[in-house]
């Protein structure tokens, strides 16, 4: 199995970095993993968010016409939570359709353009509050590596 994140922005602080490099090191007893960083658009209050969307929903269809997932998570605030074992279970389901191409699309601060979210075969949200999108991906990474360890029956989730 493969999965790729698929991001909008980098991971700006070092500790992030840290973090990620942590998660990568963990996740590749289990899975490859690939990170595709596009560049996030600039902009001001003055600007339209929903142009600004559209413009990095552009870049992402681009990547994922190359990538050719065979299964597709947009996270997004608006979808569908689950517990870290449901979570699990999810991607237990995923390997058994014979999903071997998993990609995880994480927008810019101003989210994802409606046409990604139409197109994805699940949208997820990590919680009801609020996170930086360099904050849910290593959430994401970390929840990663917990379904793994759950599937797994290994000593990490208690």
């Amino acid at each position: 199995m493969k999965i790729t994140l698929l991001v909008i922005g980098k991971l700006k602080e070092d500790y992030w970095r840290q973090a990620e490099a942590e998660y990568l090191k963990r996740l590749s007893a289990f899975v490859k993993l690939e990170i595709i960083e596009l560049k996030e658009e600039s902009f001001t209050e003055k600007d339209n968010p929903e142009t600004i969307k559209t413009k990095e929903a552009k870049k992402l269809e681009e990547q994922l016409a190359k990538i050719k997932p065979d299964y597709l998570v947009a996270m997004n605030s608006t979808g569908k939570q689950f517990s870290s074992i449901k979570l699990s279970e999810q991607f237990n389901n995923v390997t058994i359709q014979q999903c071997n191409n998993v990609v995880f699309i994480i927008g810019g601060p101003l989210g994802l353009d409606k046409t990604i979210l139409d197109h994805v075969n699940l949208i997820l949200s990590l919680s009801n509050l609020t996170f930086t999108h360099q904050m849910a991906r290593i959430i994401l990474e970390e929840q990663i590596y917990r379904a793994f360890m759950i599937k797994e029956n290994r000593k990490y989730h208690y």
